[in-house]
């Protein structure tokens, strides 16, 4: 048996709340116009973001009324238990496998907090051995697609032929402030949704790809970019005006060593499989990587149909490019807090 990491199955889940993209902007509007001077400046992110509608925990009117902690992080454990069920149940299916035959779970979440951690309050339902290694990962942001599934990989290469699960929850929306008048806080309203998403590993001989090579670079000096600040109300977003110029100005350097880590080159991806952190960051990916406009066209139509769900976007990125069909080699690439840059090669299996 091979020691190379495969992908043997992909499957991801929204809730069932959807927000119509005009629905926010209306909503936004009847209860930041009157309070913040900026806002009708900034109203104009609500259509430039290219997203049609996003999935969130809650029910559009739950955003018009005040919540602390407790509220969030209930919202939070109820909703990110039920995407972690459906996610990873469908995965193990598309793999032919049950959940007794997982040997290690691999989770990545940023946007709220549970103790114990999602994969022990489902591991009985579930039917997770007791005897399963746990890994939660917390604090990756949106790179966390890419660096959660590099600590998964990392956990199957270890071990060849053990099942290794990772599954990706992320519920921006219950960051949703009413009482942050700032221009972070009004773009997460036109930006952010909620989601899941879940893969298969295993060191062995099939599968949809194999995971050839991982990588990061964090950027020294760039901890303001992007983040959360924690206050007794909850999360507050941190997020930089300049992340697209940043973007554009290092990202190709960064990635470009990642991959020489590897013995590769940039001109060795046939296709680049981004997170689709928005609009202009995809265009500054674009202009950074060297691709022509557009190229990137995937990644619109996911942000399009969920907007950004931080971590486990990049994924709904490659169910979609795996159901077009993969190129022969093509890269994972996620930024998120740190700053950091995240990437991932994938070998399409004959």
């Amino acid at each position: 048996m091979t020691d190379t990491v495969k992908l043997l199955s992909l499957a991801v889940a929204t809730p069932d709340n959807i927000i119509l993209q005009t629905d926010a902007a209306e909503t936004a509007a009847r209860l930041f116009s009157d309070r913040f001077q900026d806002f009708k400046y900034l109203a104009r992110v609500f259509e430039s973001t290219g997203i049609r509608k996003r999935h969130v925990a809650r029910p559009l009117s739950w955003f018009e009324e005040p919540h602390g902690w407790q509220d969030r992080m209930a919202a939070y454990t109820e909703v990110a238990s039920e995407l972690f069920r459906r996610s990873a149940t469908a995965a193990l299916q598309r793999a032919g496998l049950e959940a007794s035959q997982v040997d290690c779970i691999v989770t990545a979440s940023s946007t709220g907090l549970a103790t114990p951690s999602l994969e022990a309050r489902l591991a009985g339902e579930m039917g997770f051995r007791s005897d399963i290694e746990r890994v939660p990962i917390f604090g990756l942001g949106c790179a966390a697609g890419v660096s959660g599934l590099a600590v998964a990989t990392k956990m199957a290469r270890s071990r060849p032929g053990a099942v290794v699960l990772f599954v990706a929850i992320e519920l921006c929306s219950l960051a949703f402030r009413l009482d942050e008048l700032t221009r972070p806080n009004i773009i997460a309203t036109a930006l952010f949704g909620d989601g899941g998403a879940a893969c298969v590993l295993r060191a062995g001989e099939s599968g949809i790809a194999e995971i050839e090579s991982t990588g990061e670079h964090l950027f020294p000096d760039s901890l303001g970019i992007m983040g959360w600040k924690i206050d007794d109300t909850g999360f507050g977003i941190i997020l930089e005006q300049s992340l697209p110029v940043f973007a554009e100005t290092h990202l190709r350097n960064a990635v470009a060593g990642i991959l020489e880590r590897s013995r590769l080159l940039l001109s060795d991806i046939d296709r680049f499989i981004c997170h689709p952190g928005g609009a202009k960051v995809l265009s500054a990916l674009e202009k950074s990587l060297g691709l022509e406009d557009g190229s990137l066209d995937i990644e619109r139509e996911v942000i399009g149909d969920y907007g950004n769900m931080s971590s486990p976007t990049v994924l709904f990125v490659l169910e979609r490019a795996i159901a077009a069909g993969l190129p022969e080699r093509s890269a994972l690439l996620a930024m998120g807090p740190g700053f950091s840059a995240s990437c991932i090669t994938l070998r399409r299996v004959a």
